[in-house]
């Protein structure tokens, strides 16, 4: 298969979920044939020779290419991988974790890098260990994920045999071991370091940042690296193209590619891997080659652009661009990846209960606000949600966000516009952002559609309503 993901003739429309729009792959290029999780589809497309010419630099060397690539993690917060690998001490032992604990609402990207093409995966941490300088490499994987663990298993046993992990690896005086972990599935072992507590053997619940840091005290509080799947699954291609290719995808600020995971009102939902910074929003939900419009040719209502924990989105920003750079400034993040479409259909209430009771649910307790604040959303929400609301209950959800999520809620601009806005990236109360992520729902339902909810409380019990059931931003304000 060539760099630019054209496809040899046993090549087949086959992984579910998965949608070839026919751009550039990066991460997605054994996707279409049915054996891509086997060594030996790996080996005829490519695979290991992106370890084979990172072995022939130095370490220094392939750390300053992932600088120059601008290699973003793909995980959430979208830093650049090459300096979060640069804040580690020069002390040993160090370790690097991969984070395949995907279980953002809506996003299953990784789910699908992990059962579909686990030798990349296997590929770019033993490329990451080298240029770390370490030689021995966690992979966690969530533990729902019965089809990934068991694909990366056998992988990492036919590597081994194959001499691509362990000792002395292809020849040369490199020993790396790659360790694969199951989790028991927890929301909160997707934050890092939950996820580090949980593969020491202890209750998956954040610790505090500092001292914490990972790249500090990690693991056996020894330096660590925590790398997200996707940001792995790239070092392959990077190291057999080098950045200035690599760089010939995406825009300026956020070169390459990303997986999206498209799910909703969409008529045709999938996973797809786009070029950042170069489509938008609007692209990516009527584009032809990509989820061709909104189900039943109904009108958008609203979007989640970055998993659940991200504030929403509405019809009047669907020309953003999908990078960071431009998300981010209009009060949202591109997160995990996990797009969520709403049309005119959605029962907004609904919509935000659902989200708000997955939190509640995975809430570790550990912080006061978050164990008890998740709560009382969920059970103000339903009550509104059931037709028994009270006329003070929309404020008082407003006021449980803001003991969770402090801070004024400012006004985002969009190009010459002003939009309303969530606090991003959110002031919190709590060790890690599961709190605040409750209350993005729920800040942007109401901003945008107030009505509804008095609708389902009732026009008789509520005081004089604000014109249009809109919400000004002066009422949602709070002293810094």
């Amino acid at each position: 298969m060539s760099a630019n993901g054209s496809h040899t003739n046993d090549y087949v429309e086959y992984a579910p979920g998965y949608v070839d729009n026919e751009g550039p792959k990066i991460v997605t290029s054994r996707f279409g044939y049915e054996d891509s999780h086997t060594l030996e589809r790996s080996l005829s497309t490519g695979g290991y020779d992106g370890l084979k010419a990172a072995l022939k630099k130095n370490p220094a060397e392939i750390a300053q290419e992932v600088k120059d690539a601008v290699l973003l993690g793909r995980g959430g917060a979208g830093f650049p991988a090459g300096i979060k690998w640069g804040f580690m001490p020069p002390v040993w032992p160090r370790y690097l974790v991969v984070n395949g604990d995907e279980s953002e609402p809506g996003t299953y990207k990784d789910r699908l890098l992990m059962e579909r093409d686990p030798h990349q995966l296997i590929e770019g941490c033993l490329i990451a260990c080298y240029a770390l300088g370490l030689n021995q490499c966690f992979l966690y994987v969530r533990g729902e994920m019965a089809q990934a663990q068991e694909n990366i298993a056998q992988a990492l046993n036919d590597a081994y045999a194959a001499g691509y992990c362990g000792k002395n690896i292809l020849g040369t005086d490199v020993g790396i071991d790659v360790v694969l972990h199951w989790g028991a599935g927890a929301y909160i072992v997707g934050e890092e370091t939950a996820l580090i507590e949980s593969l020491e053997g202890n209750r998956g619940m954040p610790r505090l940042k500092p001292p914490f840091f990972p790249a500090a005290k990690g693991v056996y509080m020894k330096p660590t690296i925590v790398n997200n799947v996707e940001t792995l699954a790239n070092l392959p291609w990077l190291m057999v193209n080098g950045a200035d290719e690599y760089k010939k995808y995406g825009s300026e600020k956020s070169p390459g590619t990303r997986m999206l995971a498209i799910s909703g009102h969409v008529k045709r939902p999938g996973v797809y891997e786009v070029e950042q910074g170069v489509v938008s929003f609007r692209d990516l939900f009527y584009g032809e080659n990509y989820a061709q419009g909104i189900k039943d040719d109904n009108e958008l209502k609203a979007f989640v652009p970055g998993g659940g924990s991200a504030p929403w989105f509405f019809g009047d920003q669907l020309d953003i661009k999908i990078e960071a750079s431009e998300v981010g400034p209009a009060g949202s993040m591109l997160g995990s990846g996990a797009i969520m479409v709403m049309d005119e259909t959605t029962d907004i209430v609904k919509a935000a209960l659902r989200l708000v009771r997955f939190y509640a649910r995975e809430s570790c307790g550990k912080c006061t606000p978050c164990r008890e604040g998740t709560s009382w959303e969920e059970k103000v929400l339903q009550r509104i949600n059931d037709g028994l609301g009270r006329p003070e209950d929309i404020d008082l959800l407003i006021d449980i966000g803001k003991n969770i999520s402090p801070g004024t809620y400012p006004v985002a601009s969009f190009g010459d516009e002003e939009l309303d806005a969530v606090p991003f990236p959110p002031k919190q109360t709590t060790i890690c952002p599961l709190g605040p992520s409750s209350v993005a729902p729920i800040t942007s339902a109401i901003r945008r559609f107030r009505g509804e909810f008095e609708a389902k409380i009732g026009a008789s019990a509520l005081p004089e309503s604000r014109p249009g059931g809109e919400t000004s931003i002066d009422a949602l304000e709070v002293d810094a």
